[in-house]
């Protein structure tokens, strides 16, 4: 679609300077114009229509068809990278090259076609003025030499500083995250909220329009430096080359003739620069995030094959595996090795104090972090790059920092509304949520509540292996209760292996096991079945 919107530009561009070709010729003439000359500028006419509407309607489809293609590509890499790499990358530098840079790309996309077109007007101008005079157009030339050479220095300036402002730009996408998540704390606190504006938010965008306005600035002084040259080479060719050249008046009028006329080409052209320029970063950051993707991509294939429901398996084992926290030498964090087995129908804790790995374990068993040692082995088997999506179907889980989708995605089952309603009455939701067709009447409710709704999604799954990450926090007592001495016995007696991170000891007793962690190592595993052996130091 490109290449046939530039080559409509191209013959619009051609069409054009045959006009201008036709005018001169028909003012240069004595008495009345030609029938072949009329005919000629009728089908010059028509050929312009025709070429600048098919590309005028090729540029509307391919602006669009750029963003939805270079979003889903750039989408479907990101959920193709493992989860530890995208923390590392961030949510600011994901979220501003999904939106500021692919609209960069696709404007500058959809101003080739144009920009070609004027070029095609500049060259074929070029070419009729060569025709006209050889000694004038090899001046002329030079001259557009001397005016390209010293338009491109500052341009590569300008380059420089839209660089930054683009930097600057990730941040000021970090501070906006800042500014509408924590409105709650910052409204709270006065000296926080001035601090933040004042130090942090203002700074930034002030960076960012500094860098932005000098940037535009140098493009503009650019700009109307290439306009003054053509003003400069018009006034050579009417006062300097009739003393150096034997030329007529036909050939002087000819030559300002074209390059007044080439003037609107060549202004569109130095206008378009500046969107080329701001593309050009932005390709470099979305090839930079990309390539970066690509590179810890290892899971890519994986998700582009099919996978099917695990719908049972008889062991999970851990066996050495370790991950690492890579920071300054002061928060350099290491897991492991860590060695557990589980199996169907069992009830574990996972227990230790804030910092001690429990929720880095659980993105280990999951299989969202890969083990930088070790192995986990499932049924025997070895999970690695080939079978790990299929690894990740054993599992449901709800996060504390879980994230909650308006519809049950992904969930085909018959009957779905029925089931999703009788679990709504069993987690005291029902006067709250309605399920229609799959979708949630509404997710705006408390955390505890939400918590509830996550876990809906988890029983409706119904998948082999649970896993809850500090699930009960935000419950209120009745409902904790219910979770821990009704819900988890109830899963447990399906057969169900449930994970348990939790500080709610007094409930320690509903477990089979209760594994305690302490800064990355396994310090104790208490067999709650066996009181003789009722703690085995690790």
């Amino acid at each position: 679609m490109v290449a046939v919107a530039i080559l409509a530009g191209v013959l619009a561009g051609i069409s054009n300077t045959g006009l201008l070709i036709l005018i001169n010729s028909a003012l240069s003439r004595v008495g009345s114009p030609t029938s072949a000359l009329i005919w000629s500028f009728a089908a010059l006419c028509l050929a312009m229509l025709v070429c600048r509407g098919a590309a005028s309607v090729l540029l509307i489809l391919l602006a669009r068809g750029a963003v939805f293609d270079l979003r889903m590509k750039l989408s479907r890499k990101i959920l193709g990278a493992p989860l530890r790499h995208l923390e590392e990358v961030g949510a600011p530098r994901l979220l501003a090259t999904l939106t500021d840079d692919v609209l960069s790309i696709a404007n500058a996309l959809v101003t080739l076609p144009v920009l070609c077109m004027h070029f095609a007007v500049v060259l074929t101008c070029l070419v009729y003025l060569a025709w006209l005079s050889w000694p004038v157009f090899f001046g002329v030339l030079g001259f557009m030499v001397f005016g390209v050479v010293s338009y491109q220095i500052p341009l590569t300036r300008a380059m420089r500083y839209i660089n930054r402002c683009r930097q600057e730009w990730d941040k000021l996408f970090k501070h906006f995250g800042a500014l509408t998540t924590g409105a709650k704390e910052l409204k709270l606190h006065h000296a926080r909220r001035e601090s933040f504006l004042n130090e942090q938010l203002e700074p930034t965008a002030q960076a960012f329009r500094h860098y932005g306005n000098v940037g535009d600035i140098i493009f503009s002084i650019a700009a109307s430096w290439g306009q003054l040259l053509v003003f400069a080479l018009i006034g050579l060719l009417i006062f300097l080359v009739p003393t150096l050249i034997n030329t007529n008046a036909t050939t002087i009028t000819g030559y300002s003739l074209v390059i007044l006329y080439i003037m609107t080409p060549l202004e569109v052209i130095l206008n378009t620069l500046p969107v080329l320029g701001r593309a050009n970063v932005a390709m470099q950051q979305v090839e930079s995030l990309g390539l970066s993707l690509e590179k810890n991509s290892s899971e890519a294939l994986a998700l582009t094959t099919p996978v099917r429901e695990v719908g049972s398996y008889d062991s999970l084992v851990l066996s050495g595996v370790t991950h690492a926290y890579h920071g300054d030498r002061d928060n350099h964090f290491m897991l492991g090795p860590i060695d557990l087995e589980f199996s169907p129908g069992q009830l574990i804790f996972l227990v230790g104090g804030n910092g001690s790995g429990k929720t880095t374990l659980a993105k280990l068993i999951t299989g969202l972090y890969v083990p930088e040692s070790g192995e986990i082995r499932l049924n025997g088997k070895t999970v690695d790059d080939q079978n790990r999506e299929q690894y990740r179907q054993l599992f449901s889980v709800v996060f504390s920092d879980f994230y909650l989708f308006e519809s049950l995605l992904g969930l085909h089952t018959p009957k779905l509304d029925e089931q999703a309603r009788n679990y709504l009455l069993q987690l005291h939701l029902d006067h709250k949520v309605e399920v229609e067709n799959g979708v949630l009447s509404t997710t705006a409710l408390s955390q505890g509540q939400r918590k509830r709704l996550a876990l809906l999604t988890a029983y409706l799954e119904d998948r082999p292996f649970y896993v809850f990450d500090e699930w009960a926090a935000d419950q209120d007592p009745v409902f904790k209760e219910i979770f821990y001495l009704q819900l988890l016995p109830e899963l447990k007696a399906k057969g169900k292996t449930i994970l348990v991170i939790s500080h709610d000891d007094r409930y320690y007793h509903v477990a089979d096991f209760v594994v305690k962690l302490d800064y990355g190592k396994i310090t104790s595993l208490e067999d709650r079945n066996h009181p003789q052996l009722l703690t085995v130091n690790l």
